[in-house]
């Protein structure tokens, strides 16, 4: 995601959303709990779903300001095949925000906690977004993870910014503070989306930065910045395969995951923005699954 701050557009855009009050989502859904396998980490429900079966299980995890129903086209698609799991992160959908520590590691614990007591196998995780650095980080705590999927992620990794974009950068947080629901959709209208994305999908995704736990968002993403840092040292503790799909609105600089001597295999997807599983959703289908059966048949 840190990408999409050195475009920004959404200053002027912020104009459009002024009136907008911002209007967070509830704690938790209490009529999820009763569940049989519900999933808690560190006392926080982790709301998911299943769906599917099969000798592989396919792990989503959603980015930043969204939650697990954007993946809906990909356990439909897949779920004759697999065993799909789907998760809301803690502080988003229907997740349960009783934390005060929103970083990277504690996401990763949640993908671990999910695997664990669900009992999950020969896991390959998903993930979009910070999704990535998330599943990355439960990657490493957890054996039964076998590959990770990065989703228009590890776009930039060991990029260090110069004084003028850490400048950018400290000014678009300090904005997301002093009103985050006019300022988040502006920035997802001005930095994320393609030429090609329709106006319905742009909706959805502003909706839901707007209405998303203010605090959450940007603890969440503060904590992105700080894990930046040690992304590439991550990656190379790694021992799991990497795969990513991303779109090539941007490009993805291979440069620093070639200097790690990572072992990863990269497909790009044409014509999408940001969330290419949601804007392009048959074609980024068929990616996907060409690399799970590269993954589960070698």
């Amino acid at each position: 995601m840190k990408t999409f701050f050195r475009t920004m557009a959404f200053f002027a855009l912020a104009l459009l959303y002024s009136c907008a009050s911002e209007n967070p989502q509830t704690s938790e859904n209490e009529s999820t709990f009763n569940q049989p396998d519900s999933v808690y980490s560190d006392g926080v429900f982790v709301d998911h779903q299943i769906a599917g079966a099969g000798e592989y299980t396919v792990l989503f995890v959603h980015g930043w300001c969204i939650d697990q129903s954007y993946w809906k086209d990909q356990v439909e698609f897949l779920k004759s095949d697999f065993k799909t799991v789907t998760m809301d992160l803690p502080g988003f959908g229907n997740s349960g925000t009783n934390r005060d520590i929103w970083t990277i590691e504690a996401y990763g614990d949640d993908v671990k906690a999910v695997i664990d007591q669900l009992g999950l196998t020969k896991v390959i995780v998903v993930g979009h977004s910070m999704g990535g650095d998330i599943a990355l980080e439960a990657a490493l705590k957890n054996p039964e993870i076998i590959a990770l999927v990065g989703i228009d992620n590890f776009k930039e990794v060991g990029v260090e910014y110069d004084a003028e974009t850490m400048a950018q950068i400290d000014e678009f947080m300090a904005m997301l503070r002093s009103n985050f629901s006019v300022i988040a959709p502006a920035y997802a209208e001005g930095s994320l989306f393609h030429s090609s994305t329709s106006n319905a999908i742009k909706s959805r995704v502003m909706t839901d930065f707007m209405q998303s736990d203010s605090t959450v968002a940007i603890s969440t993403l503060e904590a992105l910045w700080n894990y930046a840092e040690r992304e590439a040292d991550q990656l190379q503790k790694m021992e799991q395969e990497l795969y990513l799909i991303n779109s090539n609105a941007s490009p993805t600089l291979t440069d620093g995951l070639d200097a790690i001597q990572l072992d990863y295999k990269l497909v790009e997807i044409d014509s999408t923005g940001h969330y290419p599983m949601i804007e392009k959703p048959d074609e980024f289908n068929e990616l996907l699954k060409g690399v799970l059966m590269e993954i589960t048949h070698k």
